[in-house]
C-alpha cells in the first residue's frame, strides 16, 4: 500500500482516532449551539459577500466557503460560535447564513469536516489484518500517524473533542452527517471477509471497530497521549493484534 493510500486511509477510517467536536463554545456553553439560525429576523442584503466573492466562481460556492471558513476561524480562536460573529468574519448577511444552514449545529459539523474525506473502498483482495493497522495509522514501522496527517492540526483535533463533548446536539449532528460515513469502507471490507470465510460468521463488524476506535480514544482523552509517540502506537498495535485473534474464522 503507497504512502498516498494510507493517508487517505487514515483520513477516514482514522477518523475513529479523531471524530469529537465541543460545545457551541470552549466556555461550555451549548445554548448557540442549540438555536435555530433562521430564529432570527433576516433583513440585510449580500452587498459583503458580493464584495468579497472572487471571481470567475459560482456565488453559491464562494459564499458557503466562506461562511465555514469564518467557523473554523470562531473554533480556533477558542470563541463560541454565534450568528453575529460568523455574519461578521465571513461578510455575509443574515439571509444567506439562514438560507444555507437550518441551524448553527448543522453549520459547525460541516466546518469541522474540512479536510476530511470518505476513504475509497478496499479492493477485494486486500489483507484485512492490514487493513485494519492502516486504517488506524498504524503501519508496518510501529509508529502510529500523527494526527496531523489525517487532516488535522492536533490542537483543532482535540477542539473538536472539548467541542462535541459539551454539546450533544453537536456531537450526534457530526456523527450522521460525516463520522459515520467515514467508517463504511472499512467496515465493508471486514463484512466481505465474514462472507469470503476469513473471519467469523458471527461477527459484529461494527463493535470491533468501536472497540479498536476506543483503544485509540483513550490514549488521548483519558491519557492524554499524543498519536505519534512509539510507545502509544505500540499500546494500540498490541490492543488490535488482540482484538484481530477474536475476529478471525
Amino acid at each position: 500500500m503507497t504512502t498516498v493510500e494510507l493517508e487517505a486511509r487514515v483520513a477516514g477510517a482514522g477518523d475513529a482516532v479523531g471524530a469529537a467536536p465541543v460545545a457551541v463554545g470552549t466556555a461550555g456553553s451549548t445554548s448557540a449551539g442549540a438555536k435555530s439560525v433562521g430564529s432570527k429576523s433576516a433583513g440585510a442584503s449580500d452587498a459583503g459577500a458580493a464584495v468579497r466573492r472572487r471571481p470567475g466562481r459560482p456565488r453559491d460556492e464562494d459564499m458557503d466557503g466562506q461562511i465555514v471558513a469564518a467557523t473554523l476561524e470562531i473554533i480556533d480562536a477558542g470563541e463560541d460560535v454565534t450568528v453575529s460573529r460568523v455574519v461578521a468574519r465571513s461578510g455575509v448577511s443574515r439571509a444567506a447564513l439562514y438560507r444555507r444552514w437550518p441551524s448553527l449545529t448543522t453549520l459547525i459539523a460541516a466546518a469541522l469536516d474540512v479536510g476530511r474525506t470518505i476513504p475509497p473502498e478496499y479492493p477485494g483482495h486486500v489483507d484485512l489484518r492490514e487493513a485494519l493497522f492502516d486504517g488506524f495509522g498504524l503501519g508496518d514501522t510501529g509508529v502510529a500517524l500523527s494526527v496531523a496527517a489525517s487532516g488535522y492540526a492536533e490542537e483543532r483535533f482535540r477542539q473538536r473533542i472539548r467541542l462535541v463533548m459539551s454539546d450533544r446536539a453537536l456531537q450526534k449532528a457530526y456523527w450522521q452527517s460525516h463520522v459515520s460515513r467515514r467508517r463504511v469502507p472499512l467496515l465493508n471490507a471486514l463484512r466481505a471477509g465474514i462472507s469470503r470465510g476469513e473471519l467469523r460468521a458471527d461477527l459484529d463488524v461494527e463493535a470491533c471497530f468501536d472497540a479498536i476506535a476506543g483503544t485509540a480514544y483513550y490514549q488521548i482523552v483519558v491519557r492524554g497521549d499524543r498519536m505519534d509517540d512509539p510507545a502509544v502506537a505500540a499500546r494500540l498495535r498490541a490492543a488490535v493484534e488482540t482484538i484481530w485473534r477474536g475476529m478471525v474464522a
